[in-house]
């Protein structure tokens, strides 16, 4: 019994014909655009253009708003980090300046009860009633409160600027009123023409006599 009759056993694939790219099966060839297509694609084009060019801009602003905000926040970073810096580093600063201070104003507190105390033993000595039997130990006795009262001056002068640069000041003053003994100038610093003259001044009064002497000695001759 023969089997069914299919269409597709007597069509050879390899044979045929490829549909051509400007034919469709129901219309036939594409045609050719009209100028009414140009045109329209053209319109197209040109809106696509504009759109594109929209994006571009709308690109373009938001790049700067994101460049503008990252630089303003790389400057809060490094304001920030410049800020905590500074201010930490000046507390460092100010807190250890404070303690010298208040070290300086308690020592200087101590110092001025001390100096007090001292100048009152100092003013206290009576030299005037000392009597033949008690001036040597008077005597002693008031060269050690002096002393003592010069080692306070000394150790407070070491620890205390203020002293240290009013020492400074006064012995400053002192060496401005001695006098100088460099403030003359030697005779070899002193120019050639000043030379000149100080050798004219002292040696005139010898020239004066040497004259009169061949002033008298030329008129003994003419008398001959």
């Amino acid at each position: 019994m023969a089997g069914e009759y299919d269409s597709t056993e007597f069509i050879d694939t390899d044979f045929t014909a490829q549909k051509s790219p400007f034919v469709t099966p129901a219309a036939g060839p594409l045609r050719a655009p009209s100028r009414d297509d140009v045109d329209r694609k053209v319109v197209e084009a040109q809106q696509k253009l504009v759109e594109l060019k929209r994006a571009q801009e709308e690109l373009e602003r938001e790049r700067a708003s994101l460049e503008e905000l990252r630089r303003r926040q790389n400057e809060f970073q490094t304001g920030r980090d410049e800020v905590v810096q500074n201010l930490t580093r000046g507390l460092g600063l100010l807190e250890e300046a404070e303690f010298i201070a208040r070290r300086d104003a308690e020592q200087m507190v101590k110092t001025v009860g001390d100096f007090r105390a001292a100048l009152a033993k100092v003013q206290a000595i009576n030299d005037t009633a000392w009597t033949k039997e008690n001036f040597q130990v008077e005597l002693t006795r008031a060269l050690t409160t002096i002393e003592n009262a010069r080692m306070e001056w000394n150790s407070a002068r070491l620890k205390i600027s203020a002293l240290a640069g009013e020492t400074k000041n006064a012995a400053a003053a002192l060496d401005k009123t001695a006098p100088s003994a460099a403030a003359a100038p030697s005779l070899a610093e002193l120019p050639f023409g000043q030379l000149c003259k100080i050798g004219l001044a002292m040696t005139w009064p010898l020239l004066l006599v040497a004259l009169g002497a061949l002033g008298i000695f030329i008129a003994i001759l003419a008398r001959k």
